[in-house]
């Protein structure tokens, strides 16, 4: 009998779910749920064996949209109870310093999560409140919290910590836990096998660049390095985020443009990176404007790839080193252009792209840098789900976590 992990990703108003095989890897069902507790009808997507089903209602709460995502299932299919499904599995951004690893879903650990929403208030709050719903609905399943932050719990102090005072540092919390590190794990895992190299002493530097973007660097596929930091907003120049910034420009709007708090998180979040500068966060309307001669486009693809190259240095010289450099996640995957406008600036330092590889649309690893290139460049899609289905899986399977919580049908 298959066995399966639903995956369950819930944002502010919207959630996102995957039944994973765990055999095959593959994605047997997904769905997405959206504008949830907004004033207009909500609209609900399930696919299962190439069909698309869609509904718009109004959605008041998660509670209402998992339930009607169960229902999906029920209907449309595959049938939970058939499908041999053994955990679902939530992705939760931050973990802190308290979730170093994979936790199993209790009282005790929603409430942990829930508390460190200061840290991630856009997600941790929804990702509790999807876990409780689910909880609730499957009281025979074992569901278990992923976290993003935990893989970058490994970084060495160095990288991890602030020049920030002491005491504060230390009595709010504050340091770099990074982000999307599902992602930063699993593609750093798989690169050994798709160029051909032993994962011992493997130098390398993982891109994921989608809406949100970061770079990780790793060493025998332990994190050394990493973008984001106490948040996401720190690092590279993302679809609405500004990236790296001199947090005095936070004391320059409050005192001369009268910002406060809830206008300047909206305004790093939300109205900077692509979007302030071009007014589009998607690349592809970016490269509609280069196209056309736009001026601001050009310079905002250029910053944004100047960013990117600037990492790359720095963590080339953090490990001493560079094997290979890894493009995922949407804009990684998907944008020949970026690709190519990176590895230019890499040509003077010995990188060589395969011009006819780079150009090719395909979902498939592959390596499309030339064979005498000084760095392996790399085109690897991501799989997030994969990978929180695999540990859910796991912790599942022993029935309780590293923490000593244990799962009582």
């Amino acid at each position: 009998m298959a066995k399966t992990v639903l995956v369950i990703n819930s944002g502010s108003s919207s959630i996102k779910y995957q039944l994973v095989d765990l055999e095959s890897g593959e994605g047997l069902a997904s769905g997405l749920v959206e504008k949830i507790g907004e004033p207009i009808d909500g609209h609900y997507k399930h696919e299962y064996n190439g069909e698309k089903h869609e509904l718009e209602e109004p959605i008041h709460d998660h509670e209402q949209g998992l339930k009607r995502v169960l229902g999906f299932f029920e209907e449309y299919g595959p049938k939970l109870s058939d499908a041999g499904i053994v955990a679902v599995g939530h992705r939760v951004v931050q973990g802190g310093s308290l979730f170093p690893k994979p936790a199993l879903v209790n009282d005790k650990t929603i409430n942990a999560v829930k508390d460190l929403a200061v840290l991630a208030p856009l997600h941790n709050g929804p990702e509790a409140k999807g876990a409780e719903v689910m909880r609730a609905l499957l009281p025979d399943v074992p569901q278990i919290f992923v976290f993003d932050s935990s893989f970058f719990f490994q970084l060495p102090k160095a990288a991890s910590t602030y020049a920030l005072n002491k005491e504060i540092a230390e009595q709010y919390h504050i340091r770099r836990y990074g982000a999307h590190g599902t992602s930063h794990e699993f593609i750093s895992s798989v690169v050994p096998e798709v160029i051909g190299k032993p994962a011992e002493g493997l130098k390398q530097i993982v891109l994921h660049i989608g809406n949100g973007a970061s770079a990780s660097a790793e060493i025998s596929g332990k994190p050394v390095e990493t973008s984001m930091g106490l948040t996401p907003l720190e690092g590279l120049v993302m679809g609405g985020r500004t990236g790296d910034i001199d947090p005095a420009v936070v004391f320059h709007l409050i005192r001369n443009a009268h910002m406060n708090v809830d206008e300047l998180d909206a305004l790093f979040n939300k109205r900077s990176g692509m979007m302030g500068m071009t007014g589009f966060g998607d690349l592809r309307e970016v490269h509609r404007l280069v196209a056309e001669g736009n001026e601001d486009a050009k310079l905002a693809l250029d910053v944004y790839v100047h960013r990117i190259v600037s990492y790359i240095g720095n963590y080339t010289y953090q490990m001493g080193g560079c094997d290979v450099i890894t493009f995922t996640a949407g804009v990684g995957e998907n944008d020949d252009i970026v690709r190519k406008m990176v590895c230019d600036k890499l040509a003077p330092f010995g990188v060589k792209l395969d011009e006819e590889k780079n150009a090719k649309r395909s979902k498939e690893p592959r390596v499309i840098s030339t064979p005498d290139s000084s760095v392996i460049i790399a085109v690897i899609p991501t799989n997030e789900e994969l990978a929180i289905a695999r540990k859910s899986a796991a912790i599942a399977e022993a029935g309780e976590d590293t923490y000593g919580n244990k799962f009582a049908k």
